[in-house]
């Protein structure tokens, strides 16, 4: 089939790569959208989020002595493993394509939850070894990036971080009401429930977005090790001066924020004595400005001052944010830092969209998969960090009761040491170049390996409509 369409006598193009396209769009509904992806993780952490108060009463039952060590263990071999297993998903996504791994990624990450209730042993050992394909992030990021140009890229980062907070805002007070009124069985199995939605709505309606040029997966074309590889891959990306910068920027400001999500909520009400309905309420408060800031305020800041500024202004929030949390002792300091919080949630997004636009078109899985796998490090390394220094300083975050921490001046003295790390991302972040561009021949390796395989590379004529495909328009391809 390659020979076939790569032979033109007489410069005739035989149309095969457009027949192909089409019938990868036929495996599911419509053309591949940013709605596709929004739909995917919106299920997704949905059902994860239904069993915010049923998985903290299964952890208390099963470990009831060392609560919070076990989930710093459970949290921190996950966090490695996803650590490890990321970059390599994505790269074989940027060979395979990325339907069948947003399947994968789904169908593992969600296998846990129905061990919940018939063995909590099981269940938490799933967990663990989960982490091997809780990467959905990096697959979903580069879908976005095969199917939209620079200019929307960000604005669609940013519309799928928001719907990350929108299914974690209700899910968890959903979850804790049907808890309470009808039990934690109805809870996993309604989680369950949405888990199958979420890969049936993946096998029949999400279409393939990575165009068949770019795969090497043609019928009959074997796959050597080199191709499929990440390490080969990450030794390159690891070259680029603006990649690694925006990898240790990543890693330095999201460490003290994921050790701020294991143990906030429960600083907050052991510290500075919330109720569990105002908590509640914060979550809700907090998670809807955090949907504006993604959608409304990320897209405007983009337009307006930049990607690599957008960047610098989410840090700064970051610091001002821990900066209160560390140093405040009223409920009211609380709130305040909680909307600025909100407004630090467009780091993500913009970090997303600035990596994205200096790696290569056939690299957005790999590159995608890097700061995932950062990101499930900190979830390793964060709580366990947050934990030791509240140990370090007396403060126990292990009942339900209200403590008296043993401090002079610093109330969160972990906040105040996470405001100190994104301070230095915020020195780093200041020498990633404001305008990256991918280098100028993406498709060089494509060939060689292509070539190797035995097949011809597909060069598309110039004055052809068909052969225009949205992820090639910012390249030189």
């Amino acid at each position: 089939l390659s020979s076939s369409v790569s032979k033109r006598p007489g410069g005739i193009a035989m149309r095969r790569v457009p027949l192909k396209a089409e019938e990868s769009v036929q495996q599911g509904i419509g053309k591949p959208s940013v709605y596709h992806a929004v739909v995917v993780i919106f299920l997704e952490f949905f059902a994860w989020g239904l069993l915010t108060t049923p998985m903290l009463t299964v952890l208390h039952e099963t470990f009831p002595k060392h609560t919070f060590l076990i989930n710093g263990l459970i949290q921190g071999v996950k966090g490695l493993l996803s650590f490890m297993s990321a970059p390599l998903i994505g790269a074989l996504s940027d060979v395979w394509g990325r339907r069948s791994f947003l399947l994968v990624t789904v169908f593992f990450t969600c296998a846990p939850i129905p061990l919940m209730r018939l063995s909590p042993w099981w269940y938490f050992a799933m967990i663990s070894v989960s982490g091997t394909f809780s990467v959905t992030f990096s697959v979903i990021f580069a879908y976005i990036a095969d199917i939209t140009d620079v200019r929307e890229r960000s604005t669609a980062y940013g519309l799928v971080s928001a719907t990350f907070a929108a299914s974690l805002v209700t899910s968890p007070a959903i979850g804790a009401y049907l808890s309470a009124s009808y039990g934690d069985n109805l809870v996993v199995l309604l989680a369950t429930l949405i888990s199958l939605a979420d890969i049936c709505f993946i096998l029949l309606a999400v279409p393939e977005s990575l165009p068949d040029k770019m795969r090497l997966n043609t019928l009959g074309a074997p796959i050597s090790w080199e191709q499929a590889d990440p390490f080969t891959s990450l030794r390159k990306v690891g070259q680029d001066t603006t990649v690694l910068l925006i990898c240790i920027t990543v890693f330095l400001s999201y460490l003290p924020e994921a050790g701020q999500y294991s143990s906030f909520f429960l600083y907050l009400r052991q510290v500075i004595n919330f109720s569990p309905k105002t908590i509640a309420v914060f979550i809700g408060v907090v998670g809807i400005l955090s949907i504006l800031a993604q959608t409304l305020f990320l897209t405007l800041l983009m337009r307006t001052i930049g990607n690599k500024n957008t960047v610098l202004l989410g840090l700064g929030f970051q610091i001002l944010q821990l900066a209160w949390y560390g140093l405040g002792s009223e409920p009211w300091m609380m709130w305040a830092a909680g909307a600025v919080a909100a407004m630090s949630s467009i780091t993500f997004p913009a970090v997303s969209t600035l990596v994205s636009r200096s790696a290569d078109p056939d690299k957005q899985g790999l590159v995608q998969g890097m700061i995932t796998g950062i990101r499930g490090l900190c979830n390793g390394l964060g709580p366990a960090l947050y934990g030791f220094i509240f140990f370090l300083f007396n403060v126990e975050l292990s009942g339900i009761t209200s403590i008296q921490p043993d401090y002079t001046l610093i109330p969160g003295p972990p906040f105040l040491l996470g405001a100190c790390t994104v301070v230095v991302a915020f020195v780093v972040a200041l020498f990633i170049p404001d305008h990256p561009t991918p280098p100028a021949t993406p498709c060089q390796t494509r060939k060689s390996s292509a070539s190797l395989a035995g097949a011809h590379t597909n060069t598309p004529l110039p004055g052809s409509d068909e052969d225009f495909e949205p992820l090639l328009e910012d390249s030189n391809v």
